[in-house]
């Protein structure tokens, strides 16, 4: 086995690992999503949607602000905690200056949403921005050191814990407070062992690492993450701000959480790419790191097919995730979710160019976007409704995906395999038919969805796809997982004070 394959096979195994980890959100939060919409009603969750998708935005916008930067320096570093001990204060300073401002801010935002009693529970929800960004400074830290074990059970426990207090506090008549508790508890567990793992120290050591340095290579990545954080949910809140009542609102954020699955990949799979790639460049192994970012786009693609699949049977999906009432929002799930894989795309584009050392131009080619965003929902949402919303969102998340594509092609000559390309555009059409043309009503659309994945499995493997050593390197990473005891001893890291 060469060095190359040996290499890429270390950053899909921690990306499987981070990816088992996130993909708990999708039991956890299916469950969690089918008992708020029947216990709270499409104005409850509606009001929920709201607030939760904007501390979300301001969440993952704190997340994504030094991600990259972060995992690069951590990686490259001989010590990585001068440079954890800079991340964790600002992770911190950034939490609190964005709760106090939430705080602050939240009786505007509902008065210009026109829902009074979204006010208190945008204050509630703003504890939990401090949490969440301390809980993910330890995350990335952990992923620049490569312990993805760690990350992995850290970013699990987040997920089970809230499902565990929502169920419990909703049913106890806490309502949507209830719910927001449970999005709190699910932060500090998360905190609590990305802590126990991490131990990065809170005081500078004899060795600093200056938080200038960090913030001049951080700023145009900032600017792209807001960006991109504010392109996710934009569409959400103009419908909402151009008449669509709570209720609509909360039909549209159904399917908004179900297009949002395939965002689970880019968590998982950037960081560790960036950090391998910065590795590779520093080492001046060039030709291992376009090899590399050529088989990341690849992975990319093979997530289309199983998406034409869900897109097919949109309508028995959303009954079953949701219930009857929310079956009119099959209709905006296509082009959802076909936006939410083109960002994937531009996330993995973007994090190429981040460990090729070329910040600015990520921000160059994400800025335009919340901009063109606004007009295209401005001019749209009036006459095409929750339709024309998801349109504009999928038009352009497409558009921007394929100029992001051509940036990596100037940048590094490099371009998806042309044969992957086709191959997938073919699954992806018979993958469609199936989950339209073959009727699955009820818990039978599982058996379609398992049906389908397997026959996709098989035609990557029988059309050259897939090879068999890639195969034969999958089966054996199983066999391993299923062998390691449950849970994991990871020993924790020393912080020397």
């Amino acid at each position: 086995m060469n060095v190359d394959t040996t290499r890429s096979q270390h950053v899909l195994g921690g990306t499987l690992q981070g990816f088992v980890a996130e993909a708990l959100v999708v039991p956890t939060g299916f469950v969690t999503a089918a008992f708020l919409t029947r216990r709270l009603g499409p104005e409850g969750y509606g009001l929920l949607a709201l607030a939760s998708t904007l501390i979300a935005w301001l969440e993952w916008s704190l997340a994504s602000i030094l991600a990259r930067t972060v995992v690069k320096f951590v990686s490259e570093a001989d010590d990585w905690r001068p440079v954890a001990t800079t991340s964790l204060r600002a992770h911190f300073v950034i939490g609190v200056a964005l709760g106090v401002v939430v705080w602050l801010g939240a009786p505007l935002v509902a008065g210009w949403l026109n829902e009074p009693a979204l006010a208190g529970y945008l204050r509630l929800f703003a504890f939990d921005l401090p949490l969440f960004g301390l809980a993910h400074a330890h995350r990335h830290v952990l992923i620049g050191r490569g312990d993805n074990g760690a990350r992995a059970l850290a970013t699990g426990a987040r997920w089970v814990v809230r499902l565990v207090v929502v169920l419990v506090l909703v049913q106890a008549g806490l309502s949507v407070e209830g719910a927001i508790i449970g999005s709190l508890a699910a932060s500090v567990a998360e905190l609590a062992l990305g802590r126990w793992f991490a131990r990065i120290p809170w005081r500078r050591g004899p060795v600093t690492f200056p938080a200038r340095q960090l913030w001049g290579f951080a700023m145009p990545i900032v600017l792209m993450a807001l960006s991109l954080r504010l392109f996710d949910k934009i569409d959400l809140f103009m419908l909402k701000a151009l008449g669509a009542t709570a209720a609509q609102a909360g039909l549209y954020s159904a399917a908004q959480n179900l297009a949002w699955l395939p965002g689970l990949f880019p968590l998982s799979f950037t960081p560790l790419l960036i950090a391998a790639l910065a590795r590779l460049r520093r080492q001046g192994d060039e030709r291992a790191a376009q090899n590399m970012a050529r088989q990341a786009l690849r992975v990319v693609l093979l997530l289309v097919p199983p998406a034409a699949l869900v897109v097919g049977s949109a309508p028995e999906l959303m009954r079953l995730a949701y219930g009857a009432p929310y079956a009119p929002s099959a209709l905006v799930l296509g082009p959802l979710l076909v936006g939410g894989l083109a960002m994937v795309m531009v996330a993995v584009t973007t994090s190429i160019l981040t460990a090729g050392g070329q910040p600015n131009l990520t921000l160059v080619l994400t800025a335009p976007l919340v901009p063109l965003a606004f007009l295209g929902e401005w001019l749209v949402v009036p006459r095409g409704g929750p339709l024309g919303a998801a349109l504009v969102i999928g038009l352009l998340a497409g558009v921007s995906a394929l100029v992001s594509l051509w940036a990596v092609y100037r940048q590094w000559g490099i371009w998806p395999p042309l044969a992957t390309v086709a191959r997938c555009a073919g699954l992806m059409v018979l993958a469609f038919g199936l989950g339209a043309l073959w009727p699955t009503p009820g818990l039978w659309w599982l058996l379609k969805l398992v049906v389908g994945c397997l026959a996709l499995v098989l035609a990557f493997a029988a059309s050259g796809e897939v090879t068999p050593t890639e195969a034969g390197w999958l089966w054996q990473w199983l066999q391993t997982l299923a062998r390691r005891p449950w849970p994991p001893r990871i020993v924790p890291a020393r912080s020397d004070g």
